[in-house]
Order: C-alpha cells, then sequence, then structure tokens
C-alpha cells in the first residue's frame, strides 16, 4: 500500500464514522429534548400529587445528565475524528505540492549557523515545512533544534527510531491529533517557568487539619440534627471555617487562576503520555524515552490525572451553593489546595521531564512521517571506509518535483575538494545543495534522496547566499570575508564537509581568482573535504600543482540557437559559457 492509497482509505472510514456520529448526536439531542419535556409534563399531569412529581423530576433529571454526559463525549469523539480527518486530508494535499497550510519554520534561521540559511532548510517550500507535522510548540521547536543541530552522534540508533515510527502510522496519527486538541493557550515552557519559580503558601499542618476539621463539623452537624447543640454554635463553628480559609483566599485564587487554565493541558498532556506508556518499543532510544516517564514505578500519566483530578476538585470552589458550605464545614480550598502543592514540589522536576518526552516524540513523529511518505527513500550506509567520505547513486534534491529531477552520482574521497564550474542555470547551486540538504538529512537519521548514499558521518558548514547587512553596516564583501573566517575558525576544532559557492564575489574578477586560490589552498591544506562552484575556470589549475583538488563540470550546449541543459555533472572543466547567448537571446543586448 502506498501512502496515498493509505490516507486515501483513512479518509473514507473517517467519514464514515464522522456521518454515523453526526446521526447519533442528532438522535442523542432530540432524546435529550423529550426528556426534558417529559418531565415539564409530568409536572403538569401529576400536580397534585407532589410524591409523584418528585420521583418523575428525580429519574428525570438523571436521565437529562446522563444524556448530557454522553452528548459531550460523544462531541469530543467528533472533534477528535474531524482532526484526524483533516490530518489525512492534509497528507493527500502535501503530495500534491500543496505546502499551504503547514508553517515555513522562518523563525528558526539566524546568522552564524553552520549552514541553515544557505540550503532551504526553513522558508517557504523548505525541508522543514515538508517534514514538519508536530502539533505542540515546542515540539515544533525540538524538530527545528534537530534539523540546526549538526549532530552526527547516533546515526544508526536515530535510524532506528524513525524507521520504527515511521511503520507505526496509526500511533502517530492518533498521537498528533490529540496533540492537535490541546484548547490550551498556555505553553508548556510558561508552566515550566512557573512551577520552578512558585512558592507554596500552606503550612504542613494542612495534610490533617482539614480532614479533622471535617470530622468534628460532621459530628457537629450530626449533634445539631439530634439536639445536643443549637444553631448559634454550629454557625459559629461555620463562621470559624471561613475564617481560616478566608486567610488565604488571595493566594488560593491566584493559585486557581493558573492552575485553571493550564489543567486542560495537563489532562490532554496525559492522553499523550498514556498512548506512549502503552505503545511497545524496539528501538533503545524509543524505550529509554519510555522508560523516563516513569516516577517510582507509577506512570507519568497517572500521576498527571491526579494533578488534573485535583485541580478539578478545587474548581468546585466555583459554584456559589457548594463553595460556602464546603469551605465553613470542610475547608475545601485549603484541603486541595494543600494537595497541589504538595504535588508539584515533589513532581516538578519530573513534569518537566515529562513535557520534554511528549515534546520529542511530537518532533520524531515528524520524523516517522517522513520516512512513511518517502517509501522511494533510502537510509544512508555508514560507511567503513576511512578513505572514503561521501559516495552515493543516483542523488536527487528532496524539494524537487520528482518527475521532473535529474539525479547524480558521485564519489568523494577523504581530504577530497571538488572545484564545480558549469554555465549559468547549468545545475551547479542545485547540485551544491542537493549534497548539502541530503547530508542534514542523513545526520539527523532520516531517508535520503538517493538510491544508495554511503559515508561516513560528518558535520556541514557553506557559504552559498551571504548578504550584506544593513542593520550592522556591513557590505556584501565584508560579510562575505566574515563567513570565510568563522568556516576556518571552525574546520581548526572539527571536520566538516564543506560547500561554497561562488565565493569573493565581492570584488573583482583578478583579486577574486587569485584570492579564491589561496583559500582553496589553505582548506587543502587544512585536509578539508568539500565542494566549490564556480565560474571562474583560473582556479581549476589548481588541480595539476594539488593532488587534493577534483575537477567537475556541468555543461550547457546551443542546439538550432536554444540553449540545452542535461544537468549531469561531468569530470573535467567546463568548456561552454552562456551569458553573451541569453544576452542576445532576451534582446538584451
Amino acid at each position: 500500500m502506498t501512502p496515498n492509497d493509505f490516507y486515501t482509505e483513512n479518509i473514507k472510514i473517517f467519514e464514515t464514522q464522522i456521518s454515523a456520529l453526526k446521526k447519533r448526536i442528532f438522535a442523542l439531542s432530540m432524546l435529550r429534548l423529550f426528556v426534558f419535556l417529559a418531565m415539564a409534563a409530568s409536572v403538569y399531569f401529576f400536580f397534585r400529587n407532589s410524591q409523584l412529581i418528585l420521583i418523575a423530576l428525580s429519574v428525570g433529571f438523571i436521565l437529562f445528565l446522563l444524556l448530557v454526559n454522553q452528548y459531550s463525549n460523544l462531541k469530543n469523539k467528533l472533534k477528535y475524528l474531524n482532526k484526524i480527518h483533516q490530518l489525512n486530508q492534509l497528507e493527500i494535499k502535501v503530495s500534491n505540492g500543496d505546502l499551504s497550510e503547514l508553517e515555513n519554520g522562518n523563525q528558526y534561521i539566524f546568522e552564524g549557523h553552520h549552514f541553515n540559511q544557505d540550503i532551504d532548510l526553513f522558508g517557504e517550500g523548505s525541508l522543514f515545512q515538508i517534514i514538519n507535522r508536530t502539533a505542540t510548540k515546542n515540539g515544533q521547536k525540538q524538530l527545528a533544534a534537530w534539523l540546526n543541530s549538526n549532530n552526527i552522534d547516533q546515526i544508526k540508533e536515530k535510524q532506528k527510531a524513525t524507521q520504527e515510527i515511521a511503520e507505526k502510522a496509526n500511533w502517530r496519527q492518533n498521537y498528533t491529533t490529540i496533540a492537535a486538541l490541546i484548547e490550551s493557550d498556555v505553553e508548556s515552557d510558561t508552566i515550566t517557568q512557573w512551577v520552578r519559580s512558585y512558592k507554596a503558601f500552606t503550612p504542613n499542618i494542612f495534610k490533617w487539619v482539614p480532614i479533622l476539621f471535617s470530622i468534628l463539623s460532621f459530628i457537629g452537624i450530626l449533634c445539631y440534627w439530634v439536639g445536643f447543640i443549637n444553631g448559634y454554635i454550629l454557625l459559629t463553628w461555620f463562621l470559624f471555617g471561613l475564617g481560616i480559609t478566608g486567610r488565604y483566599l488571595k493566594k488560593t485564587t491566584d493559585l486557581y487562576k493558573i492552575t485553571s487554565k493550564i489543567n486542560d493541558f495537563f489532562a490532554q498532556y496525559a492522553q499523550l503520555l498514556l498512548s506512549i506508556e502503552k505503545e511497545e518499543f524496539e528501538c533503545e532510544l524509543l524505550q529509554n524515552w519510555g522508560n523516563s516517564i516513569k516516577t517510582s514505578g507509577i506512570n507519568a500519566s497517572e500521576r498527571l490525572n491526579e494533578l488534573a483530578k485535583e485541580i478539578d476538585l478545587l474548581s468546585n470552589r466555583n459554584n456559589m451553593i457548594f463553595a460556602p458550605l464546603a469551605n465553613g464545614f470542610l475547608l475545601w480550598d485549603l484541603r486541595y489546595t494543600y494537595r497541589i502543592e504538595k504535588w508539584i514540589k515533589k513532581f516538578d522536576n519530573a513534569m518537566i521531564d515529562w513535557f520534554s518526552i511528549v515534546e520529542m516524540f511530537d518532533a520524531m513523529n515528524s520524523f516517522g512521517n517522513f520516512g512513511f511518505n518517502q517509501k522511494n527513500y533510502v537510509y544512508p550506509t555508514v560507511q567503513s571506509d576511512h578513505k572514503i567520505q561521501l559516495e552515493v547513486k543516483d542523488i536527487g534534491h528532496p524539494l524537487l518535483d520528482a518527475t521532473k529531477m535529474v539525479k547524480n552520482s558521485i564519489k568523494v574521497h577523504n581530504d577530497d575538494f571538488f572545484i564545480v564550474t558549469g554555465a549559468n542555470m547549468a545545475g551547479k547551486s542545485t547540485f551544491l545543495r542537493t549534497i548539502a540538504i541530503n547530508l542534514v538529512l542523513a545526520n539527523c537519521g532520516l531517508p535520503v534522496c538517493a538510491e544508495s548514499f554511503a559515508y561516513r558521518p560528518i558535520k556541514l558548514i557553506s557559504s552559498m547566499r551571504t548578504s550584506d547587512s544593513l542593520l550592522n553596516d556591513e557590505s556584501y564583501f565584508f560579510s562575505e570575508l566574515k563567513r570565510l573566517k568563522f568556516i576556518i575558525e571552525a574546520i581548526k576544532k572539527e571536520s566538516y564537509f564543506i560547500i561554497l559557492d561562488e565565493i569573493l564575489k565581492g570584488t573583482n574578477s583578478k583579486d577574486k581568482a587569485e584570492g579564491s586560490q589561496k583559500f582553496i589552498e589553505k582548506l587543502v591544506n587544512s585536509s578539508a573535504t568539500g565542494l566549490l562552484a564556480t565560474h571562474d575556470l583560473s582556479i581549476c589549475a589548481m588541480e595539476k600543482k594539488l593532488p587534493q583538488i577534483r575537477n567537475y563540470y556541468f555543461e550547457a550546449s546551443i542546439i538550432k540557437n536554444e540553449l540545452h541543459f542535461d544537468y549531469k555533472i561531468k569530470k573535467g572543466v567546463c568548456q561552454n559559457m552562456n551569458a553573451s547567448f541569453l544576452l542576445h537571446k532576451m534582446k538584451i543586448i
């Protein structure tokens, strides 16, 4: 079954379920109306018999509450089905090239990064936009951090995790749908900051004072009922209870205002944790994540549900009838405020870890979804031959239309530095970005757009889209020099695969040629490996004096007064340039 077949089948299934559920909801609405009318009718027909009216109203009220509860459950299920239906529709749209509903991740591009400004990692039509299916804000941040990380550790483990999550398509969709249904505007970062800075105000004696006070209240009410004490004594006791609660009223109200806003968040995250806890993972990385959400042998979902229930019970303070009685006789607010504060103190650090795991699975689901959708991609092989840095067959750019994509093969030995020349629009820059973006995918443990991809994991660094900075009052040339210095300083500390596109564009051709040759010579003497695209054919002469240099090119040919490109990389130096031809062709000159 192809990914599109899977999504199309799901859409049909969910549409059927949605239609049936809507009918049930309508029937339930009618039944609820019938019960209400029946209650009203009982009052009319049994007007002279108060006992029958009481029985009819009691039975009707219970039935009405049960129907309201079932109606609420069905409405929640309908929300779930609508959301997961939309999720499958989105995948069909994306497969047809429509990315309009997906965030582009522009906010994750920043200066000084090793490569993210150069290779369409973020932005409109970017790799991030194709991969991202996160449903939580921090899950999205985690996904962007992984793509930006340049991390080359545990490649095989990351691949196993992606492959396993990719195969759990139904689990992934269920998880993403639950996360997408979170209606709270509060993010986990805000909650963790509040938890870390929160200072408890209820004394430790309130562990037992509300219980003792409730017992004494029950005894007092019983004594009043049998006539042992009068109403004034009971009233005094009631006011005493209100006085104790009132002393902490402002702080209790402040706590409730915050917890009531985040209670839906807790309840939904508890469901996500439960989804992780119930799933069996084979990959060690995913198993470790799953095991980290247990505290003292008890699952995190249970712990988080405990807090949600305590907050729910505290919310009864909003009932105008219940609240005064419960606080006067049971010290209700203080009982549950104390419990909430003790929970926070006990599980504050663990809760932060739980949130992190939920959001890492949210991000990993995006990786898994990408792996599931790209059935024709391959997972890279980690190269054991230290002489070879990269060997790829039929590699293509994952952002290009697969039906029009021209693929290339290349083999880069350790310390090789390729000079790639070619005519305008012949495919040099696209090829460089093809290698770069697939290298990022490989380092993240994702499948790559190639028939085969063997490499020794290596970090990426690039300079392809340098621009001037008006904000910092920097010229284009100075910005470019800063970038090249950044690369030189970086390769002193670690090995990088270097990708450069037309360096030193901000100076004259002679200066550019001399400077480029000296810079390349410095890279080669530093045992650097990588690719450089240029229009300057004079640089190709370096192959004769430096054995690490390899010349490759993309050619353009003019046939019947028309330009033709095959977009295939070849060994050697480009012979045909096309700027003059294009100027004439477009009647510019």
